[in-house]
Protein backbone atom coordinates (compact mmCIF):
# COMPACT_ATOMS: atom_id res chain seq x y z
CA UNK A 1 0.00 0.00 0.00
CA UNK A 2 1.30 3.43 -0.86
CA UNK A 3 2.46 5.45 2.14
CA UNK A 4 0.21 8.36 3.17
CA UNK A 5 3.17 10.39 4.38
CA UNK A 6 4.17 13.26 2.14
CA UNK A 7 7.72 12.99 0.83
CA UNK A 8 10.21 15.47 2.20
CA UNK A 9 11.04 18.34 -0.12
CA UNK A 10 14.72 18.29 -0.98
CA UNK A 11 16.46 21.27 0.60
CA UNK A 12 13.44 22.24 2.69
CA UNK A 13 15.42 22.23 5.95
CA UNK A 14 18.04 24.59 4.54
CA UNK A 15 15.31 26.92 3.25
CA UNK A 16 13.60 26.93 6.67
CA UNK A 17 16.87 27.72 8.41
CA UNK A 18 17.70 30.49 5.96
CA UNK A 19 14.22 31.96 6.39
CA UNK A 20 14.62 31.91 10.18
CA UNK A 21 17.92 33.78 9.85
CA UNK A 22 16.34 36.36 7.54
CA UNK A 23 13.54 37.00 10.02
CA UNK A 24 15.99 37.55 12.87
CA UNK A 25 18.21 39.83 10.79
CA UNK A 26 15.18 41.85 9.67
CA UNK A 27 13.86 42.16 13.23
CA UNK A 28 17.25 43.44 14.46
CA UNK A 29 16.87 46.63 12.45
CA UNK A 30 19.71 49.09 11.87
CA UNK A 31 21.86 47.74 14.71
CA UNK A 32 22.13 44.30 13.15
CA UNK A 33 22.73 41.08 15.05
CA UNK A 34 25.85 39.02 15.75
CA UNK A 35 26.63 35.62 14.31
CA UNK A 36 26.72 34.12 17.80
CA UNK A 37 23.22 35.40 18.60
CA UNK A 38 21.83 34.20 15.28
CA UNK A 39 23.31 30.74 15.74
CA UNK A 40 21.90 30.53 19.27
CA UNK A 41 18.41 31.68 18.28
CA UNK A 42 18.15 29.30 15.31
CA UNK A 43 19.86 26.47 17.24
CA UNK A 44 22.65 26.02 14.70
CA UNK A 45 26.39 25.70 15.08
CA UNK A 46 28.26 28.88 14.28
CA UNK A 47 29.90 27.38 11.16
CA UNK A 48 26.51 26.28 9.80
CA UNK A 49 24.93 29.67 10.51
CA UNK A 50 27.88 31.44 8.91
CA UNK A 51 27.66 29.24 5.80
CA UNK A 52 23.97 30.07 5.36
CA UNK A 53 24.54 33.77 5.98
CA UNK A 54 27.34 33.81 3.43
CA UNK A 55 25.04 32.24 0.86
CA UNK A 56 22.36 34.83 1.63
CA UNK A 57 24.96 37.59 1.37
CA UNK A 58 25.94 36.44 -2.12
CA UNK A 59 22.28 36.83 -3.12
CA UNK A 60 22.10 40.35 -1.68
CA UNK A 61 19.64 39.41 1.04
CA UNK A 62 21.92 40.19 4.01
CA UNK A 63 25.06 42.24 4.55
CA UNK A 64 27.79 42.12 7.18
CA UNK A 65 28.95 45.33 8.79
CA UNK A 66 32.68 45.65 8.19
CA UNK A 67 33.48 47.19 11.57
CA UNK A 68 31.13 45.47 14.02
CA UNK A 69 30.67 42.18 12.20
CA UNK A 70 26.90 42.42 12.75
CA UNK A 71 24.55 41.06 10.11
CA UNK A 72 22.03 43.44 8.52
CA UNK A 73 19.22 43.23 5.99
CA UNK A 74 20.48 43.55 2.41
CA UNK A 75 19.32 45.67 -0.49
CA UNK A 76 17.58 42.83 -2.32
CA UNK A 77 15.58 42.01 0.79
CA UNK A 78 14.44 45.63 0.89
CA UNK A 79 13.41 45.50 -2.78
CA UNK A 80 11.48 42.27 -2.22
CA UNK A 81 9.77 43.88 0.75
CA UNK A 82 8.70 46.87 -1.32
CA UNK A 83 7.21 44.56 -3.92
CA UNK A 84 5.24 42.62 -1.30
CA UNK A 85 4.16 45.82 0.44
CA UNK A 86 2.01 46.82 -2.51
CA UNK A 87 -0.23 43.87 -1.72
CA UNK A 88 0.12 43.26 2.01
CA UNK A 89 1.28 46.42 3.75
CA UNK A 90 -1.43 48.46 5.44
CA UNK A 91 0.83 50.65 7.56
CA UNK A 92 0.14 53.62 5.29
CA UNK A 93 -3.58 53.18 5.89
CA UNK A 94 -3.10 52.59 9.60
CA UNK A 95 -0.56 55.23 10.60
CA UNK A 96 -2.99 58.03 11.44
CA UNK A 97 -5.32 55.58 13.20
CA UNK A 98 -2.47 54.28 15.39
CA UNK A 99 -1.49 57.90 16.09
CA UNK A 100 -5.07 58.76 17.07
CA UNK A 101 -5.24 55.71 19.35
CA UNK A 102 -2.02 56.70 21.15
CA UNK A 103 -3.14 60.34 21.43
CA UNK A 104 -6.59 59.59 22.80
CA UNK A 105 -5.49 56.96 25.33
CA UNK A 106 -2.02 58.35 26.17
CA UNK A 107 -0.74 54.74 25.99
CA UNK A 108 1.61 53.05 23.50
CA UNK A 109 -0.36 51.92 20.44
CA UNK A 110 0.60 49.24 17.92
CA UNK A 111 -0.37 47.58 14.68
CA UNK A 112 0.57 43.90 14.37
CA UNK A 113 0.15 41.65 11.34
CA UNK A 114 -0.52 37.93 11.24
CA UNK A 115 2.21 35.85 9.61
CA UNK A 116 1.20 32.20 9.81
CA UNK A 117 1.12 31.15 13.47
CA UNK A 118 2.72 34.39 14.64
CA UNK A 119 2.11 38.10 14.82
CA UNK A 120 4.78 40.64 13.96
CA UNK A 121 4.60 44.21 15.19
CA UNK A 122 4.80 46.54 12.19
CA UNK A 123 3.94 49.94 13.68
CA UNK A 124 4.37 51.57 17.09
CA UNK A 125 3.51 54.99 18.44
CA UNK A 126 4.03 56.02 22.06
CA UNK A 127 1.44 57.99 23.95
CA UNK A 128 2.09 60.94 26.22
CA UNK A 129 2.03 59.02 29.51
CA UNK A 130 5.67 58.97 30.66
CA UNK A 131 5.78 55.39 32.02
CA UNK A 132 5.77 52.91 29.13
CA UNK A 133 5.97 49.21 28.43
CA UNK A 134 8.61 48.05 25.98
CA UNK A 135 7.37 44.49 25.44
CA UNK A 136 6.35 45.37 21.87
CA UNK A 137 8.52 47.06 19.28
CA UNK A 138 8.58 47.04 15.51
CA UNK A 139 9.74 43.68 14.20
CA UNK A 140 9.12 41.63 17.36
CA UNK A 141 7.21 38.37 16.86
CA UNK A 142 5.00 36.36 19.18
CA UNK A 143 2.97 33.21 18.62
CA UNK A 144 -0.75 33.75 18.25
CA UNK A 145 -2.42 33.67 21.65
CA UNK A 146 0.57 35.06 23.56
CA UNK A 147 0.52 38.86 23.19
CA UNK A 148 -2.79 40.73 23.19
CA UNK A 149 -2.62 41.28 19.42
CA UNK A 150 -2.14 37.57 18.75
CA UNK A 151 -4.97 36.60 21.09
CA UNK A 152 -7.29 39.08 19.38
CA UNK A 153 -6.53 37.47 16.02
CA UNK A 154 -6.70 33.88 17.32
CA UNK A 155 -10.05 34.47 19.01
CA UNK A 156 -11.74 35.46 15.76
CA UNK A 157 -10.53 32.48 13.78
CA UNK A 158 -12.93 29.55 13.36
CA UNK A 159 -12.92 26.93 16.13
CA UNK A 160 -11.26 24.35 13.90
CA UNK A 161 -8.48 26.85 13.11
CA UNK A 162 -7.91 27.46 16.82
CA UNK A 163 -7.70 23.69 17.39
CA UNK A 164 -5.27 23.29 14.50
CA UNK A 165 -3.08 26.09 15.85
CA UNK A 166 -2.86 24.43 19.26
CA UNK A 167 -1.97 21.08 17.65
CA UNK A 168 0.81 22.72 15.64
CA UNK A 169 2.18 24.50 18.70
CA UNK A 170 2.31 22.00 21.57
CA UNK A 171 5.18 23.83 23.32
CA UNK A 172 3.38 27.09 24.14
CA UNK A 173 3.19 26.25 27.85
CA UNK A 174 6.85 25.28 28.05
CA UNK A 175 7.97 28.40 26.20
CA UNK A 176 5.57 30.97 27.68
CA UNK A 177 4.31 29.57 30.99
CA UNK A 178 1.24 27.83 32.43
CA UNK A 179 -1.07 30.62 31.25
CA UNK A 180 -0.60 29.15 27.77
CA UNK A 181 -1.87 25.62 28.39
CA UNK A 182 -4.41 24.66 25.72
CA UNK A 183 -7.32 24.92 28.16
CA UNK A 184 -6.17 28.37 29.30
CA UNK A 185 -5.78 29.57 25.71
CA UNK A 186 -9.26 28.32 24.82
CA UNK A 187 -10.68 30.04 27.90
CA UNK A 188 -9.13 33.36 26.88
CA UNK A 189 -10.38 32.86 23.32
CA UNK A 190 -13.93 32.56 24.70
CA UNK A 191 -13.46 35.62 26.93
CA UNK A 192 -12.11 37.66 24.03
CA UNK A 193 -15.02 36.73 21.79
CA UNK A 194 -17.51 37.70 24.51
CA UNK A 195 -15.74 40.98 25.35
CA UNK A 196 -14.80 41.93 21.80
CA UNK A 197 -11.15 42.63 22.66
CA UNK A 198 -8.36 40.65 24.30
CA UNK A 199 -6.71 41.36 27.64
CA UNK A 200 -3.16 40.32 28.52
CA UNK A 201 -2.79 40.83 32.29
CA UNK A 202 1.00 40.69 32.50
CA UNK A 203 1.38 37.22 30.98
CA UNK A 204 4.57 38.19 29.10
CA UNK A 205 6.16 40.65 31.54
CA UNK A 206 4.76 41.07 35.04
CA UNK A 207 3.11 44.43 35.49
CA UNK A 208 2.84 45.14 31.76
CA UNK A 209 -0.77 44.99 30.55
CA UNK A 210 -2.06 44.92 27.02
CA UNK A 211 -5.38 44.87 25.18
CA UNK A 212 -5.93 44.01 21.52
CA UNK A 213 -8.65 44.19 18.88
CA UNK A 214 -8.73 42.30 15.59
CA UNK A 215 -8.67 44.07 12.22
CA UNK A 216 -10.19 42.16 9.30
CA UNK A 217 -9.29 41.88 5.63
CA UNK A 218 -11.78 42.19 2.79
CA UNK A 219 -12.68 38.49 3.14
CA UNK A 220 -13.65 39.02 6.78
CA UNK A 221 -10.57 37.22 8.16
CA UNK A 222 -8.61 38.57 11.16
CA UNK A 223 -5.31 39.52 9.57
CA UNK A 224 -4.09 42.37 11.79
CA UNK A 225 -4.65 43.73 15.28
CA UNK A 226 -4.46 47.07 17.02
CA UNK A 227 -3.25 46.96 20.60
CA UNK A 228 -2.43 49.14 23.57
CA UNK A 229 0.17 48.39 26.23
CA UNK A 230 1.12 50.09 29.46
CA UNK A 231 1.73 49.62 33.15
CA UNK A 232 -0.81 47.70 35.23
CA UNK A 233 -2.42 50.56 37.15
CA UNK A 234 -3.30 52.30 33.86
CA UNK A 235 -5.47 49.32 32.86
CA UNK A 236 -7.60 49.05 35.97
CA UNK A 237 -11.39 48.55 36.07
CA UNK A 238 -11.97 52.31 36.09
CA UNK A 239 -10.31 52.79 32.67
CA UNK A 240 -10.62 49.40 30.98
CA UNK A 241 -14.16 49.80 29.56
CA UNK A 242 -13.32 53.15 27.94
CA UNK A 243 -9.96 51.88 26.66
CA UNK A 244 -11.73 48.88 25.15
CA UNK A 245 -14.39 51.00 23.44
CA UNK A 246 -11.75 53.34 22.01
CA UNK A 247 -9.63 50.44 20.78
CA UNK A 248 -12.60 48.70 19.14
CA UNK A 249 -13.69 51.93 17.43
CA UNK A 250 -10.23 52.41 15.94
CA UNK A 251 -10.03 48.76 14.85
CA UNK A 252 -13.41 49.07 13.15
CA UNK A 253 -12.29 52.25 11.39
CA UNK A 254 -9.18 50.51 10.06
CA UNK A 255 -11.20 47.47 8.95
CA UNK A 256 -13.55 49.77 7.03
CA UNK A 257 -10.64 51.62 5.46
CA UNK A 258 -9.04 48.35 4.32
CA UNK A 259 -12.35 47.19 2.86
CA UNK A 260 -12.45 50.15 0.50
CA UNK A 261 -8.75 50.13 -0.44
CA UNK A 262 -6.59 47.99 -2.71
CA UNK A 263 -4.47 46.77 0.23
CA UNK A 264 -5.17 43.73 2.38
CA UNK A 265 -6.74 41.63 -0.34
Amino acid sequence: MESSRRPAVRGAQAVARAAALLRLVSAAGADGVSLAELARRVELTRPTAHRLLTALEREGLVEQDGSSGAWLAGLDLYLMGRSAAARYDVTGLARDIVHSLATRTEESAFLSARRGDETVCVLREDGSFPIRSFVLYEGVRFPLGVASAGMAILAFLADHDVDAFLRRNPDLERAWGPEHRPDEVRSRVAETRARGFSVNPGNIVEGSFGIGAAVFNRAGEPQWALSLTGVQFRFGPDRMPELGRTLLAHAHALTQRIATSSAGR
